[in-house]
Parts: C-alpha cells; sequence; structure tokens
C-alpha cells in the first residue's frame, strides 16, 4: 500500500504556488458540511481576524474518503493543501507515506509556535502519535460513540423515557416494548462497524486485531470473528429480522431519521450533538454506550473517531509558519472548550476539559460529558488504546457488505465475520508487504 500510494503521490519537494499578497496564504482542505462546516468557517475567521500575517483558506473537499483522495490527486499534481483532515481510518496510511508528510512535531518545532504535546489528553494524542511519543498529525475531530435517546418517542409508545439502558439486555427489553407500542423505528445506527464492531471490541475489551490492533506491528491479523462480536452481531440481526432495529446506510444516513424524531433510540457518535441539539424539535438526552452484562461486569472504554490534521510536505518555511500558528490556536483552551460545547467532540486537551466543566457546561447540559468519562475513566489497554490498520477505509468496505447481508439474513453473523476476516486479511497481508 505504501508503494502505491507513494507512487500515486508522486513524491516531490516541488513547491506549491502561492499567490502573491501582503499575506502569506495556508490552504486547509476538511470534510465537514452543515453546522460543522459552519463551526470550521467561524474558526478560520476567529484565526483570521487575529493577527495579519497569514491567512487560512478553507475549503470543503467532500465526505472523509473523498478527502483524502482529493489530497492525494493534489500532491500528484504537485498541488497539494497545507493541511488535510484525514479520518482515523486513514491513520496507518498517512503514517506509511513518508516524503508525503510533515509530522506535526516537526511543523511545531520549527514554527516556534506554543507546542506542549503533554497537554492532549492521552486516549486521543496515543492514537496519532509515534511509539516514541512524537505527535504525527494534530488531534482535531475526535468523539467517541453513545446512546442518543427520543425522550419523546419514548413517552409515545408507553416506555419510561428515564428507563436504565446501560446495557444491550436492558436495551434488548426496551426495544420489545417499543415495538409493542407502535414505535416503527426503535433502534437505528451510524457507523455500524465503528460502533457495532471497533468500539465494541474495545468496550469490552477483547481484540478486533492482533498485535495490540496494528499498533506493535503490521503483521496483524483481524479477530472481529470472535464469540463476543458475533453474539452481539446475532442479537443485533434478530432485531433486524424483527423490526426493532432498522437499517439506514454505512455512514450517518440513521442521522436525519433521528433528528427528524422518526426513531427512538439512536447509537452514533458523541458528536451528533451539533445536529441534533440544532435541528431535533423533541426532548432528547444522551446515555453511555450501552455493554454486555453478560462479557463483563463493567464496561473497558470506547475509542476514538473523527479526525486529525495531516501536514503536507512541499511548501515554504514561512507557509509552515503559519500552519503552526493556526495549530497552536485551535489547541488554544478557549477553542477547544467553545469547539467540544458546540460539537459534541471530545476536548482534545484536559485544560479545554476543565475549563467547560468550570463553566458550569455540563451542569446546564446534562449528558455532555459522557464522551468524555467513557473514553478516560479507564486506563487504555492494548485492546482499547484504538486501531492502526492498514487498507482500512477498504476493510470498512469489506465489513460493511458484510453486516448488511446479517441484516437482511442472508448470512450469519459468524458466516459473515468469518469472511470479513478472510477478505480484510488479504488487504494487511499486501499492506505489509508493501510496507
Amino acid at each position: 500500500m505504501k508503494k502505491n500510494l507513494l507512487g500515486a503521490l508522486a513524491v516531490t519537494t516541488a513547491l506549491s504556488p502561492v499567490a502573491a499578497m501582503a499575506q502569506t496564504e495556508v490552504q486547509f482542505w476538511h470534510a465537514f458540511t452543515g453546522r460543522l462546516g459552519e463551526l470550521v468557517k467561524a474558526q478560520v475567521e476567529e484565526f483570521n481576524a487575529s493577527q495579519d500575517e497569514f491567512v487560512v483558506v478553507e475549503s470543503h473537499k467532500g465526505n472523509y474518503s473523498e478527502t483524502l483522495n482529493a489530497g492525494i490527486a493534489a500532491f500528484r499534481a504537485g498541488e497539494q493543501p497545507h493541511i488535510l483532515m484525514v479520518f482515523e481510518v486513514g491513520t496507518a496510511t498517512m503514517m506509511s507515506a513518508e516524503g508525503a508528510i510533515k509530522p506535526v512535531y516537526e511543523v511545531m518545532a520549527e514554527s516556534g509556535a506554543s507546542f506542549d504535546p503533554d497537554a492532549y489528553i492521552g486516549a486521543v494524542k496515543g492514537y496519532y502519535t509515534t511509539t516514541e511519543g512524537d505527535m504525527l498529525s494534530l488531534p482535531f475531530n475526535s468523539s467517541t460513540p453513545v446512546l442518543w435517546v427520543n425522550r419523546d418517542a419514548m413517552e409515545a409508545a408507553g416506555v419510561d423515557p428515564d428507563t436504565d439502558l446501560s446495557t444491550w439486555e436492558k436495551v434488548g427489553e426496551v426495544l420489545d416494548q417499543l415495538k409493542a407500542g407502535g414505535e416503527e423505528c426503535p433502534l437505528v445506527t451510524a457507523w455500524q462497524s465503528w460502533i457495532h464492531l471497533e468500539n465494541l471490541s474495545a468496550y469490552h475489551d477483547v481484540p478486533f486485531a492482533s498485535q495490540d490492533n496494528g499498533f506493535a506491528g503490521l503483521d496483524t491479523e483481524l479477530m472481529l470473528n470472535g464469540p463476543v462480536q458475533v453474539a452481539h452481531l446475532t442479537a443485533m440481526g434478530d432485531w433486524a429480522k424483527d423490526g426493532k432495529f432498522i437499517y439506514t446506510g454505512r455512514r450517518n444516513e440513521g442521522g436525519a431519521n433521528f433528528r427528524a424524531g422518526e426513531c427512538a433510540l439512536f447509537t452514533e457518535s458523541s458528536a451528533g450533538y451539533a445536529g441534533i441539539s440544532s435541528e431535533a424539535e423533541f426532548a432528547f438526552d444522551v446515555r453511555p454506550l450501552p455493554y454486555w452484562e453478560a462479557v463483563v461486569s463493567e464496561p473497558q472504554n470506547t475509542i476514538i473517531g473523527g479526525a486529525s490534521l495531516w501536514v503536507m510536505e512541499g511548501h515554504k518555511a514561512d507557509e509552515y509558519k503559519g500552519v503552526g500558528e493556526f495549530l497552536s490556536f485551535l489547541s488554544s483552551s478557549d477553542v477547544q472548550a467553545a469547539w467540544h460545547q458546540n460539537t459534541g467532540y471530545l476536548p482534545i486537551t484536559a485544560e479545554a476539559g476543565e475549563a467547560t466543566r468550570a463553566a458550569g457546561f455540563y451542569d446546564e447540559n446534562p449528558g455532555t460529558d459522557i464522551a468524555v468519562i467513557q473514553m478516560t475513566a479507564k486506563e487504555p489497554t492494548a485492546n482499547s488504546k484504538g486501531l492502526r490498520l492498514g487498507s482500512f477505509d477498504q476493510i470498512r468496505g469489506i465489513i460493511d457488505e458484510e453486516l448488511e447481508a446479517v441484516w437482511s439474513g442472508e448470512k450469519t453473523a459468524q458466516e459473515a465475520m468469518d469472511s470479513a476476516k478472510e477478505r480484510g486479511d488479504a488487504l494487511l497481508r499486501r499492506f505489509e508487504s508493501a510496507n
């Protein structure tokens, strides 16, 4: 994969053209639209107004996969941006793209911008650092899955909206009640692989892949076909068959259904807060992601999703100085606290989280601290630190296909996950061979 990626990138040190202007321009490509896109624009405008030496130009380049592909194509053409948003599943691929990226720790050191690696939350920072602790990309929008509850829909179906939903066993009972009470969409989900396989595994402290989920080496194999994963997917397959779990798509298609008030329960990113809080015309609350009490007496920790900001090679020193200043601005306590409070993404620094609590935000908005607690209450294990797998975007596509076969009843959960392992391992071997 490394050879293919670098070949596609046509690694070069040619300087990208920047229009002659009084201010040094920094190009920032991202994947946000809607409310999140508005908030990114506001961050950029605030930075640009705060100084007159640099101007950041933000550009939306499609969804996460499309933004990554746009960055690759731009590098091939020698027109790469300074900063590229890459979702977490692309981390291993970017780490392998030597000559295409400029590590954040180098950018910050050379730019002289304020930067303290120890200020970042360990569970977030660890995803994007080397084994030596050097930060390769800047955590930007980090989230973790939670359970969103439509309180009005629960009441309409005759279910107490304050009922305990801490375990999947209890959720199963509530789904029965919701269905019996006339609810047509008892449960919907976003990002099915991320929530119901990757986070399920971490939350129950079982491996998703060997070699510490890929952190310990490239010779990793998928382990997503174990008894815990298969039991969970079997239950969800039964719920799908009975009309208690409604499948709407591989990404976040279910978000529109939930925000419109059409579904009672929704497993989704904590960052769903931005859209739900601004669009929902019903009472809602947020709960921790459920766990299987039959597997663990208490859950471990969930892992992050979202994206980080990678700095691309091939630009001038004064432009990298602007990059460093902008990344420092994004990491500042005030900016991070506002981002966390407006979006539901995790505060990437401990100081931003403490400032949010001190301001009374969590008291005024119950449940908004659940994602932080869920991520940081326990020290991560080798199974719950995160995932670092090559070709993971493609592997997710395979997993999505196999999960769809479970939801439709075409395959058992065991058959589907055995197939996902076989097909995914083939991609991992190709990535290992190339690197």
